[in-house]
């Protein structure tokens, strides 16, 4: 992708329209300039093209000259960043107040199975469950790589009260898993995840929480080194009957004296 285009995309991310961000990124190109001169750089319409670097200017992205014509002047980089930035966080705390004062209709009860199709969301998901557990926690892990630093930390607020019990792919990963949750039983599976001998996906976690939450996850082929592809399904409730069937063929596994004996 070329470096112009993609400054357009990632500005947008951060909040502007796409006129406004070629309207911005050419501005960037040239000292100074008139609207007529940023349209011919931006291919932005001549008649959206005032509206673009007015609403820039309202941001503070954008200096106007007060001449005839008028002539647009673009912020320093650094500063730019540093307002959208600014822009970009006072948004997302706004976004959260508003949210957390959504009033939750308690007579609705999440059923069925959900699916979850991002990596941090999987993980998130496990957090809640986690930290929700008043008795008995069970984790399969057969990829190393998904034993992060935030799926670790989910795991460390466990209660002291809640058995935990945690299946993972080598003797490495168990020490780790114990050295932050020493109160764990940590053992290492026999369900290990070989990608040589698989095919694009493959299990990567199973949860059980109480024995009434459930949740099952894959992991794809890694499409760059270090990015985890991982999607998700969930279902809570003891009659489920995704919960009642891994309930009863966890539960074998568990309370076999073969794996956590």
């Amino acid at each position: 992708m070329p470096t112009e285009e993609q400054a357009v995309q990632l500005l947008g991310e951060l909040g502007l329209t796409e006129y406004e961000a070629r309207c911005f990124v050419a501005a960037s190109r040239v000292s100074t300039a008139t609207a007529a001169e940023i349209s011919d750089l931006s291919d932005v319409p001549r008649s959206r093209v005032y509206d673009a670097l007015e609403r820039l200017h309202r941001r503070g992205l954008v200096d106007v000259q007060q001449s005839e014509p008028r002539k647009y002047r673009a912020i320093s980089k650094a500063t730019a960043l540093e307002s959208l930035q600014e822009q970009y966080e006072a948004t997302i705390e706004a976004t959260d107040e508003a949210l957390s004062n959504l009033q939750k209709a308690s007579d609705l009860e999440e059923s069925g199975a959900w699916a979850i199709a991002d990596h941090d969301h999987v993980t998130n998901r496990i957090g809640g469950f986690l930290e929700a557990a008043t008795d008995e926690i069970y984790v399969l892990v057969t990829d190393g790589d998904l034993l992060d630093q935030q799926f670790l930390e989910h795991l460390a607020v466990a209660d002291d009260d809640v058995t935990v019990r945690v299946e993972v792919p080598s003797e490495e990963t168990r020490d780790r898993v114990q050295g932050v949750v020493p109160s764990a039983t940590v053992v290492p599976t026999d369900l290990a995840a070989d990608p040589a001998v698989l095919e694009n996906k493959w299990l990567g976690r199973i949860v059980m929480v109480d024995r009434r939450a459930v949740l099952l996850g894959a992991v794809t082929e890694q499409p760059r080194p270090g990015q985890i592809e991982e999607t998700a399904i969930w279902a809570t409730g003891p009659d489920h009957g995704l919960v009642v069937g891994l309930r009863h063929l966890l539960g074998a596994r568990i309370d076999s004296q073969g794996v956590f004996g």
